[in-house]
């Protein structure tokens, strides 16, 4: 008999039952397939009306993954709104203020920036271009 106690049955149980919860949280929080689609979209993508995009506000486009910004000078941006974090698709845009839901990052919709933690790496800007008054987004846009 080695000089080591052995566990006892409810510290195996415990163990037992904890596993299956800490393989959940490491897979929520891997960088794997989240369904989210690419960070960035891989060909010109139609938005929509340029007029939709409120001077100083923002636009979300869930469908593409992008996120459009307009300043007080009327220039435009656009970001993807895949989190950089998690790379899950954010959906939610409160004023300019972008919200994850995985993990509750937030970035500034106007600038990509991080304004919220866990996430550290700001948004990716992508390539914008109104013509005759619509949104295009993407490369070659």
């Amino acid at each position: 008999m080695s000089g080591r106690p052995s566990a006892s049955r409810r510290t195996v149980l415990r163990g037992a039952a904890l596993t299956p919860v800490a393989a959940l949280g490491l897979t929520a929080c891997g960088p794997d397939d989240t369904g989210a689609g690419p960070a960035r979209p891989t060909e010109p993508v139609d938005l929509g009306a340029e007029s939709e995009v409120p001077e100083g506000g923002a636009k979300l486009y869930r469908d593409h993954n992008v996120v459009v910004s307009r300043d007080a000078n009327g220039a435009l941006k656009a970001y993807s709104t895949i989190c950089t974090h998690g790379r899950c698709p954010i959906n939610k845009l409160e004023g300019t203020r972008l919200i994850c839901p995985c993990h509750g990052s937030e970035f500034d919709a106007t600038t990509g920036q991080v304004t919220r933690s866990p996430a550290s790496v700001p948004l990716e800007e992508l390539t914008i271009r109104a013509q005759g008054g619509k949104l295009v987004a993407g490369p070659d846009a």
